[in-house]
């Protein structure tokens, strides 16, 4: 118990530092999650486990502090469908009742691949978690056996096992597991006076289980990286950029103010004519995001609604919508996040504004480069051309 004990203390501290400083801001409302969960259980010796196994059932309350940690209660019941008839004590016979045993406790998650590998911003499709938990334990045996009368027992269980994690879909609202684990009765019976880690009562549950995820103040189902995390060589690569930018020469920076100017007025349009030999007109507008987010916030909608307004008004204009990244984060995460943005704006223009898809052209350009405020890359830019 003793090497138990250190062992989860040492992987909670574990936990708890791959954790810093790494993440955005969140509420105590946020990373809760529900899960049902179903199977069969047997005991762990004397009885071939599908013969032998009983139906059961349950449901999860989580809360996911960390990428790595995660706390949370439990409740199961295993439904009376089999006999375990041997002398063997806690199982015994069939209880009088439908429902066998109740388990309600709690219980703690180690994800594996965060700990080790560390977390990229969003959940991996596959991971594993390793679970440990504790709780109430209630046998129903109401009813007669040769004369006897059987009465409920209470005592306490400890609980083992592993989360084998499916994370579907690009939102990752949903989890399908498969949820393996060994639970021990802890109390004193025939063959232990005191509680231990008794193999003859223990039984094994083999159980499936569907998680939904809520929804969390920063717009997604999961926690997501913070992009203010800059380090000493980050900042020493600001000062260059700095410097280099006031070397150029003065009519190059002249320009540059004059694109800087555009980003920070993203509702303004400007026009652009004949550049660089082409004899086009182009109207260029900016749709900015938050750091980790793809959609369209409430207040980058009328820059969408100015494009889509254009496109109505001048039937032979079309648009190309380019999407970006800022520099943080993994080359992944940034070129799924470039894409994104720009089907969230086209996607917008076709579905809400019923502009033709075949008049939107819409790439994912990876990370953008443009300034040295990373925010400002965050960005897909929306360029209306209207040939002569």
């Amino acid at each position: 118990m003793k090497k138990i004990i250190f062992t989860l203390v040492m992987l909670l501290s574990v936990a708890a530092v791959n954790a810093q400083v790494t993440l955005t801001g969140s509420k105590t409302t946020d990373n809760w999650s529900i899960t049902l969960k179903g199977g069969a259980v047997s005991p762990f010796q004397h009885y071939a486990f599908w013969p032998s196994s009983r139906g059961i059932f349950g449901a999860e309350l989580r809360k996911q502090v960390t990428p790595v940690l995660g706390l949370g209660v439990e409740g199961e019941w295993t439904i009376n469908t089999s006999s375990w008839d041997k002398q063997v004590p806690t199982w015994g016979m069939h209880s009088a009742t439908m429902i066998d045993h109740q388990l309600v406790g709690g219980f703690a998650t180690i994800n594996f691949a965060n700990m080790l590998f560390g977390y990229k911003g969003y959940p991996r499709t596959l991971d594993v978690d390793g679970v440990i938990g504790s709780g109430w334990w209630h046998a129903y045996k109401t009813g007669e056996i040769e004369g006897h009368k059987l009465a409920d027992q209470n005592s306490w269980y400890t609980k083992a096992g592993v989360n084998v994690n499916l994370n579907l879909g690009q939102s990752k609202a949903w989890t399908v597991s498969l949820k393996p684990a060994v639970v021990w009765y802890m109390g004193k019976g025939a063959t232990q006076a005191t509680s231990s880690f008794n193999a003859n009562n223990a039984w094994v549950e083999m159980e499936a289980g569907l998680t939904y995820h809520f929804g969390n103040s920063n717009g997604e189902h999961y926690m997501t990286l913070c992009d203010k995390r800059y380090t000493q060589d980050d900042i020493d690569a600001l000062n260059d950029e700095i410097n280099r930018l006031r070397s150029r020469e003065p009519e190059t920076r002249i320009v540059e103010k004059v694109v800087e100017k555009v980003v920070e007025k993203p509702v303004e349009v400007e026009k652009v004519k004949e550049i660089a030999g082409i004899n086009t007109e182009s109207l260029i507008i900016n749709v900015y995001y938050t750091v980790g987010k793809s959609n369209v916030a409430a207040d980058q909608l009328p820059n969408v609604e100015r494009v889509a307004s254009f496109l109505k008004s001048h039937s032979d204009a079309t648009v190309t919508v380019r999407g970006y990244a800022s520099p943080e984060g993994s080359k992944e995460l940034n070129e799924r996040l470039a894409n994104e943005r720009a089907a969230s704006v086209k996607n917008l223009l076709v579905n809400k504004y019923g502009i033709k898809a075949s008049r939107i052209d819409a790439k994912g350009m990876g990370v953008g480069d443009f300034f040295s405020e990373p925010s400002w890359n965050r960005v897909s830019v929306c360029r209306i051309i209207v040939s002569d």
